[in-house]
């Protein structure tokens, strides 16, 4: 049986921790679906269909990565495409915590749904979306976050 991943987030943007994690993934599943999802306790602050293009346009050599843009639960998505696994990635304790409730929440949406958790390495451990947002917000140069140029 094939092994399918599903990596969920806003990606907003997306970061070298991000890319840390799918590369890292792409080694253990056969297939690793970058979904870009809807968060309705966001605003999005670069647009959704063009980070899905970057995503992409990023990835091409990588044939068993693609990435995909969803508006439904995570878990239902995940199912749809046929995927066993959430992929998702961690920085610290704080993560976990946030993430295993999410886990737990998905598990029982989906029994046969697992999710495996990534601890993101130490380089990137300090990089976060929200962070690169502020900074680009303000003019600073992120390109030392992010493996593409950023288009607001």
């Amino acid at each position: 049986m094939k092994k399918i991943a599903l990596f969920p987030g806003t990606f907003d943007p997306f970061t070298k921790g991000h890319e840390d994690i799918v590369l890292r993934g792409a080694e253990l599943f056969d297939e690793l679906i970058i979904g870009l999802g809807h968060n309705s306790k966001k605003n999005r602050y670069f647009p959704a269909e063009k980070m899905l293009e970057q995503i992409n346009q990023h990835f091409e050599d990588k044939p068993n990565i693609r990435a995909i843009m969803y508006s439904d639960l995570t878990a239902k998505v995940a199912k749809e495409l046929g995927a066993q696994f959430l992929l998702r990635g961690l920085r610290n304790t704080t993560d976990f915590e946030y993430e295993n409730s999410i886990a737990q929440a998905n598990r029982h949406l989906v029994p046969s749904l697992d999710t495996i958790f990534i601890y993101t390495s130490p380089q990137f451990s300090h990089i976060s979306s929200t962070i690169i947002r502020e900074l680009y917000h303000y003019g600073q140069d992120v390109s030392e976050f992010v493996p593409f140029p950023l288009d607001k």
